[in-house]
């Protein structure tokens, strides 16, 4: 029952590909996947019943009781009825094969919503009224242009689906129009590395391909691409040039723009082979329209990149601030100066003080106070924030920028912490979203945004998001009443009850990704669940949040996307002209508007 590829294939040092490894599978099995929530159904539970984590929750959120609120099992969710005609299902399965056309509950479970927030809210909740009629399993980019022919013949809607990690509902299974079919092109058989060139460096690459084994057929030649988002382990390289991703040392490799080459896209109007030059003045540079297309345009079924080849050296190290602001300032000059840094991430006083405590557990109050006074005698005050500066390339290189950000860091009058807070985060860097289903589970919320602002409009950007989060958390925000008689393990018990107040959250964010003219700031916040309503909760502090983060000229979105989360706020951004440019697009090479309906363009 696994969904996923047996070939595989690498190539030589130069650009000739060789014979495909048939032995070797990649894909990650869905089976193993949960398709309700982050990651393999048999990691460990990072946060289990009496780990001291919960205690910190209950003391920031202000909550005395967590209730328990598990997730509905599959067996017992009513998926819609298959609106996918018989004869449509039997060419999908002339094209790829009956063994890679699937209309299981599981299959059509998986690939309904993505992991945003809100698409947990619904899926969790047993709501999988977008569920797909159909999963198919392309193995090649000529079985993907008949399948999109197929479509655009019959009017059935196509969602690519890559990894499955949208946190903007870029892959919800949306058909055209009510009761219309639709289904979903699971690419993650398509995952073999089709060339290396190392005299150009650059990869020719099924888009299909997982993160990790990207870069594992990649470091067999001694090179990488060294993208590593959050969802690195579960996400796709298609999904990542199609959302304008950005990896944690974006600093030193680039977003997906700057490392993204070329394409072939399967379109419902044809295959397009956009062009692959090192440079061109012949008119603007088409592929780059691919960049953030989030699958309304086609399918990627291939993609050239620029490679590196793997650093001998590498270096992470953190300091201490005394504000955001001057830590603000010293990214701002570490950025002007043209250090060659691969990552610096500026975390604010809540995610300095929250993650330290997270980690650890619950601090001893004599330890606190020794902290405490540590940093008071070094002149941190009481709003520390943390810097984590990250080096990588030759040890040469490395060297001298750690002298240079090591002089700057002391002129701005940080505290240097060495190497153990740098190493902590590498080694931890991918286990955040862990976290989230068992916060989920009882009864705390946990989301993210993330824009980028000029480096002039960051501080107060930062200050006028954080608040307006907070107070849409405050405004309308459960309280569980205190009644020992009524069981905390009955999500029903638990709502009933449910009294309105004002409550708190939290609401922590940190420099991820910089350049010489601005930033990208990432947010995350925790709150109490509104178990009434709490899709209704969470659409108040999205359109909150999203409001501040355009009134203070931020992008609604650095490298999350924009799906149907963001949608709305969409044209305020491009204007008119530029969404009628996208439409005129779209309309070129998607006349029937099959492609990915209800995303980005509305």
């Amino acid at each position: 029952m696994k969904r996923s590829s047996s070939k595989s294939s690498t190539v030589d040092a130069n650009t000739t590909p060789s014979a495909r490894n048939t032995g070797n599978s990649s894909a990650l099995d869905r089976l193993q996947l949960k398709w309700n929530g982050w990651g393999t159904t048999s990691h460990p539970n990072p946060l289990p019943d009496g780990a001291p984590q919960w205690s910190l929750l209950r003391d920031v959120l202000g909550i005395e009781t967590l209730p328990a609120t598990p997730a509905k099992k599959l067996a017992d969710c009513v998926l819609p009825l298959n609106q996918l005609p018989a004869a449509a299902k039997h060419g999908l399965e002339e094209i790829v094969g009956a063994d890679n056309v699937h209309v299981s509950d599981f299959e059509r479970a998986f690939h309904a919503r993505g992991q945003s927030y809100h698409d947990l809210l619904h899926l969790r909740a047993g709501k999988l009224s977008l569920a797909p009629d159909a999963v198919v399993y392309p193995q090649s980019s000529s079985q993907v242009e008949r399948i999109l022919a197929l479509c655009a013949e019959r009017n059935i809607a196509v969602v690519p689906f890559g990894g499955g990690s949208s946190v903007v509902g870029g892959i919800n299974a949306h058909a055209k129009s009510v009761g219309g079919p639709v289904i979903t092109v699971d690419m993650s058989a398509m995952n073999n590395v089709l060339k290396i060139d190392k005299h150009a460096m650059t990869a020719t690459i099924e888009t299909g391909i997982y993160g990790p084994d990207l870069e594992h057929q990649l470091a067999k030649q001694g090179v990488t691409l060294s993208h590593f988002p959050q969802s690195f382990q579960f996400s796709t390289l298609g999904g990542w040039i199609a959302a304008s991703g950005a990896g944690q040392q974006s600093n030193r490799y680039g977003k997906a723009g700057k490392w993204f080459v070329g394409a072939k896209l399967a379109t419902p109007q044809g295959t397009w082979d956009t062009e692959a030059f090192p440079a061109s003045a012949a008119g603007p540079n088409l592929a780059q329209l691919l960049c953030g297309s989030e699958g309304t345009l086609g399918i990627m079924c291939e993609a050239t990149v620029k490679i590196h080849e793997i650093p001998k050296a590498k270096d992470y190290r953190g300091y201490l601030l005394p504000d955001f602001e001057t830590g603000l300032a010293l990214a701002r000059q570490i950025n002007h100066a043209d250090i060659p840094i691969a990552m610096l991430r500026l975390s604010d006083p809540d995610e300095t003080g929250y993650f330290q405590a997270f980690s650890a557990g619950v601090a001893s109050g004599f330890k606190a106070a020794l902290q405490k006074l540590y940093l008071r005698w070094k002149r941190m005050g009481n709003t520390p924030c943390l810097l984590l500066i990250g080096l990588e390339g030759d040890p040469s290189t490395v060297a001298w920028a750690r002298a240079q950000t090591s002089a700057l860091c002391s002129k701005a009058g940080a505290l240097s912490l060495g190497t153990g807070p740098g190493k902590k985060w590498y080694h931890s860097r991918f286990d955040s979203p862990f976290a989230r289903d068992p916060m989920l589970d009882r009864g705390i919320g946990v989301d993210t945004l993330e824009t980028a602002a000029s480096w002039p409009n960051l501080l107060e950007l930062q200050a006028k998001v954080r608040t307006a989060i907070l107070e849409a958390i405050s405004a309308d925000s459960p309280e569980q009443s205190e009644n020992p008689s009524a069981p905390s393990d009955n999500p029903k018990n638990a709502a009933s009850r449910t009294s309105r107040t004002s409550r708190k959250g939290i609401c922590m964010s940190h420099l991820s990704h910089s350049y010489p003219d601005g930033a990208s700031l990432y947010f995350t916040f925790l709150f109490p669940r509104d178990l009434e309503d709490d899709v209704a909760q969470w659409q108040k502090i999205k359109r909150a949040a999203t409001d501040a983060i355009t009134a203070q000229g931020g992008t609604i979105s650095h490298h999350h996307g924009v799906g149907t989360d963001h949608a709305p706020w969409l044209e305020e951004e491009k204007g008119a002209i530029g969404m009628n440019l996208l439409r005129q697009l779209k309309a070129e090479l998607d006349p029937k508007g099959i492609m990915n309906p209800g995303k980005l363009i509305r």
